[in-house]
């Protein structure tokens, strides 16, 4: 707290005979030659010249005490400090506890401040000159208080430091003046660092809601507040967004309501200006048609900031006090500033809110609401939007049921995330669905799908897998157009990905075939089916990807009923929470789980129906290995040959001699035979055609004609039928069944 001297101005040594009361100075002796063991040592020869009567002019006594000036003498030589009774009065010392040396003066300053002022007299007397300072002392009770001195060193004969005089005053207004300034510069930087705060506190508030939660939370410096209540304005009515330091009671009377005239909100709306309210008979007087409002909060001052944005209001602030508070001019201004603030973030949230609604509904519409129930398989469906932009995109996933109770499975994701990927997606999802539905084979499905995208010409691909479950045996065919392999979890838990023939994206190669797998399930095992989201993520590749995705499909299952919800259910949940983080995130997630849980009573219902297209011959061969399946499965393995064959000559009879699809189904019956039982498998094959099959006799050099002989020949029973439009060719063939069998062993 010391400064630097002034210009020394004149100074007279007050006589010791008028000194009263005793000051304390600084003692630099210490190191002044002619000391000797801490004593003065008076010098040798002449002494200090004297003054004769009084040394003070008549004319200085009275300025000095106007201006509240005091003077004071340290004897060097001898440690001896003495003042007139203004400067003990200045100083605050006592006569009867001072001892008058330079020790005790010391002891009284602050701590900070002693060590500059004995630097500053100890220069002054090795080089006889001038000095002044500025210090904080303590008095007896404990006050602090302010002094300046300005002091000069005189020298005897010899030319050595003999006497300090000078002049001291009272300085304790100007310090509570630098302790006033240094509060409000101390209040000035924390304003303006909570605007700092502030501003990027609400620059990282996404929604209304965070908004509203950090305005709640600011802690304003210097004027804390005793409620906080932010509300938007629609259609003339106030929304309460948030609040703290108010009962939800009167909250709640606010919300929703239409705002008067006649209340400060609306006059701070109107003027688009701040309205502060110093005390409760200041309201009263000035909105006594809302008093009745700010009456019941309990409050005494008042703050409404309006919130303009675009230059139109869109809500107000509240921020009031419980003690009557004129507030001054910074103060406002802080107001006025976080009123900016608020009402700019507040813009950018609802703008952001809205978008949100807009994609979440648009992508409600997009996906399937609800996932048809099959009977034989549990599913689980779940969907996560991006952590950033617009959280809406390409990936889709559905759930088809299809002819003879069996299922298909989607899982595919449109290139692009915006507005246009997701139309797409939904144009896709649709005729995706429609080819399924009407029993085409999974190859057929997805070569159409990916004519389909070609024709929309968007310049857009997308990735897709497609499965057919049939759900009486558990047999998966897989189709896959450039998206990921299946994991399937196994009965004991275990759990791995499914190698899938793979093709290019639908929308590239309009005339892409697209290969088959087969693969099984047992009763209780599980396929995933997901989009890259869920195992592609900035610092994971895909290879960790999947081994992190079959470590948590492995995880431990409660069995059923030991959970609240199905297993499925919670393994979907649990694959969903290991994700990425949504502020990491950059691609939504789409994930499909199907259970084949078996047969019901564990016996698999023992039909098999397929849809044959009259191009798609390769199809045909694909029945041949399903009803060997299924006859196998059904215990009828004597059957399977001539059942192959005679199902060969009928489809392809159908398919070469129409232009339409045939449907292909085969059923087995149990029918009790004296004794024993007997099974009755009957295959049927419908098509479209009015034309007649027609029995022909081929010669030895024909290559066709002889179907019909192979059916008649190896069936026991066979037969054409006609339909409303078309016909139906059937044969049944008997064996022993297999628990008549089992009985007889």
């Amino acid at each position: 707290m010391a400064t630097e001297p002034e210009p020394p101005g004149p100074v007279r040594r007050t006589p010791p005979a008028q000194a009263t009361r005793s000051i304390a100075a600084a003692n630099p002796l210490r190191t002044t030659p002619g000391l000797t063991a801490g004593r003065i040592v008076p010098p040798v020869g002449r002494g200090l010249p004297t003054r004769t009567g009084d040394s003070t002019p008549d004319w200085l006594e009275p300025a000095m005490a106007a201006n509240g000036i005091g003077s004071f003498d340290w004897d060097i030589r001898r440690d001896v400090l003495e003042g007139d009774q203004r400067a003990c009065a200045i100083l605050g010392l006592d006569s009867e506890t001072f001892d008058r040396s330079s020790a005790s003066f010391l002891a009284m300053l602050h701590p900070d401040d002693a060590p500059v002022v004995r630097r500053r007299v100890e220069r002054a007397v090795a080089e006889l000159g001038q000095c002044g300072a500025y210090y904080r002392t303590v008095f007896p009770d404990g006050e602090l208080h302010a002094v300046r001195f300005r002091g000069r060193v005189l020298a005897d004969a010899f030319g050595r430091p003999s006497r300090m005089v000078g002049f001291v005053w009272d300085a304790t207004v100007e310090l509570h003046k630098r302790e006033r300034a240094d509060e409000l510069a101390a209040l000035r930087e924390d304003r303006s660092r909570f605007i700092k705060e502030a501003a990027r506190a609400l620059s990282e508030a996404v929604t209304v809601r965070d908004v509203a939660r950090v305005f709640t939370e600011l802690p304003l410096p210097g004027l804390p507040p005793d409620g906080l209540a932010l509300a938007s304005l629609e259609a003339g009515r106030t929304s309460v967004l948030g609040a703290s330091g108010y009962t939800h009671g009167l909250m709640d009377r606010f919300d929703r309501a239409p705002l008067p005239p006649g209340h400060p909100a609306a006059e701070a709306i109107r003027g688009r200006a701040p309205v502060f309210i110093s005390s409760r008979e200041d309201y009263r007087a000035r909105y006594p048609e809302a008093w009745a409002w700010a009456d019941e909060s309990g409050r005494s001052a008042w703050a409404f900031l309006p919130l303009i944005a675009s230059g139109r209001p869109i809500g107000v602030c509240v921020v009031s006090f419980d003690e009557d508070r004129e507030l001054d001019t910074d103060e406002r201004t802080l107001l006025s500033t976080l009123g900016g603030l608020v009402a700019q973030s507040l813009a950018r949230a609802r703008l952001h809110d809205a978008e949100h609604e807009l994609a979440a509904g648009l992508q409600r519409v997009m996906l399937p609401r609800t996932v048809p129930a099959v009977p034989g398989v549990t599913t689980a469906v779940r969907y996560l939007a991006a952590g950033s932009g617009l959280q809406i995109g390409g990936d889709w996933y559905d759930v088809v049921p299809l002819p003879g109770g069996h299922v298909g499975l989607v899982i595919g994701d449109v290139q692009g995330h915006d507005v246009h990927a997701a139309g797409i997606m939904g144009q896709l999802r649709i005729a995706l669905r429609a080819y399924a539905a009407e029993g085409h084979p999974p190859a057929a499905v997805m070569a159409r799908a990916s004519r389909f995208l070609a024709d929309l010409d968007t310049d857009h691909f997308a990735t897709c897998t497609y499965a057919e479950v049939n759900v009486d045996y558990g047999v998966v065919y897989a189709v896959r157009a450039g998206h990921l392999d299946p994991v399937v979890r196994r009965g004991d838990g275990s759990s791995h990905v499914v190698p899938v023939a793979g093709g290019l994206p639908l929308g590239i190669a309009p005339d892409e075939e697209y290969r088959v797998t087969r693969f099984s399930l047992d009763p209780g095992e599980t396929v995933v089916l997901c989009t890259d989201g869920l195992v592609e993520a900035r610092g994971m590749d895909l290879d960790t990807g999947f081994a992190r995705l079959c470590d948590v499909v492995s995880g431990y299952l409660p069995a059923l009923g030991e959970s609240a919800q199905d297993p499925l259910d919670e393994l979907a949940d649990r694959i969903a929470s290991q994700a990425a983080d949504s502020s990491e995130r950059e691609d939504d997630i789409a994930l499909l789980l199907l259970r084949w849980d078996g047969p019901a009573g564990g016996r698999a219902a023992q039909q098999l129906r397929r849809r044959i297209g009259q191009a798609d011959l390769a199809r045909i061969a694909e029945l041949r290995g399903e009803l060997r399946d299924a006859l196998r499965r059904w215990g009828v393995p004597q059957l399977i040959d001539t059942a192959e064959l005679l199902s060969s000559e009928l489809v392809t009879n159908a398919i070469r001699h129409t232009d339409r699809d045939a449907m292909f189904t085969a059923r087995l019956y149990h029918e009790a035979d004296g004794g024993g039982a007997r099974a009755r498998l009957r295959v049927e094959v419908e098509d479209e055609s009015d034309l007649w099959p027609t029995r022909r006799t081929p010669g030895e050099q024909a290559s066709s004609g002889r179907g019909l002989m192979l059916v008649e020949a190896l069936a026991d029973g066979w037969g054409v039928e006609p339909r409303g439009s078309g016909k139906r060719m059937w044969f049944e063939l008997s064996a022993e069944s297999a628990e008549s069998a089992e009985d007889e062993g």
